[in-house]
């Protein structure tokens, strides 16, 4: 299985993805941006649409670039009067100095980050700014941090969710700025198996460990000493955005 594979292996769980997947806090996005007025955004690696939905609704102009076509499909449906571009990150399907912002959500990992920098720098205009996002569990929690241990068991990795430490974007960018935000998203035993059915480990796993992985899953969440008998219960994010502007 290589990384291509597990990057292109969310199509199939689509509407699952949209539905589980968490948004991001607005300060996250409002610092990521950093524009006093709406301005036009690339979001690349766009998935279903969750944060191009976010952008829109901050009322800036949002171009979702997306390579898997039942990910742009969902997007589609779930994004009335907005279409997804064919794309990637290394190869942007739009003009030289296009976007005042390019923003990419719980995606960075996937990318090859020398060509990926390279196509973010030919698609902003001078001064304008490259900024990934990422969702992190807060593994600070005690059932959090069991959770990312069963997880990473299923894998043979750790997640790769996890915001990497950054020190550039390449020479076409200034330094690098940093910023860490906090929120949590409800869940419950379902809704957590609905979560990790998101997961391109699960996804590309045989039928047999995907119930191993739901059960093992559904078990923390209805026994783990900080969850028994609470029906609903916080998953807590750290939301980490790193931003540059394109020299």
């Amino acid at each position: 299985m290589t990384d291509l594979d597990q990057a292109l292996s969310f199509g199939a769980a689509a509407q699952t993805y949209d539905r589980f997947r968490p948004a991001y806090p607005l300060a996250a996005l409002t610092w990521a941006v950093d524009a006093a007025e709406p301005v036009r955004v690339v979001d690349l690696a766009a998935g279903t649409g969750i944060l191009t939905r976010q952008l829109l609704g901050l009322g800036h102009s949002v171009v979702p670039v997306e390579p898997d076509e039942g990910m742009r499909t969902q997007l589609a449906a779930a994004t009335p009067g907005t279409t997804a571009l064919a794309g990637s990150a290394e190869a942007v399907p739009l003009p030289d100095g296009d976007a005042d912002v390019i923003m990419t959500g719980q995606a960075y990992h996937w990318f090859d980050r020398d060509r990926a920098h390279a196509e973010a720098a030919r698609v902003l205009r001078p001064g304008g700014r490259f900024a990934p996002i990422w969702n992190s569990r807060d593994e600070s929690v005690t059932w959090v941090a069991a959770l990312s241990r069963l997880l990473a068991d299923f894998a043979g990795k750790p997640s790769v969710d996890t915001a990497p430490e950054l020190s550039t974007f390449g020479d076409r960018f200034e330094p690098l700025q940093r910023a860490e935000f906090s929120h949590a998203v409800s869940q419950t035993a379902d809704s957590l198996v609905g979560l990790v059915r998101t997961r391109s480990y699960y996804l590309t796993a045989t039928r047999q460990r995907q119930r191993e992985l739901e059960a093992a899953v559904r078990d923390l969440a209805l026994h783990h000493p900080d969850l028994v008998g609470r029906e609903a219960f916080d998953l807590p994010y750290r939301t980490t955005v790193y931003r540059a502007r394109r020299r």
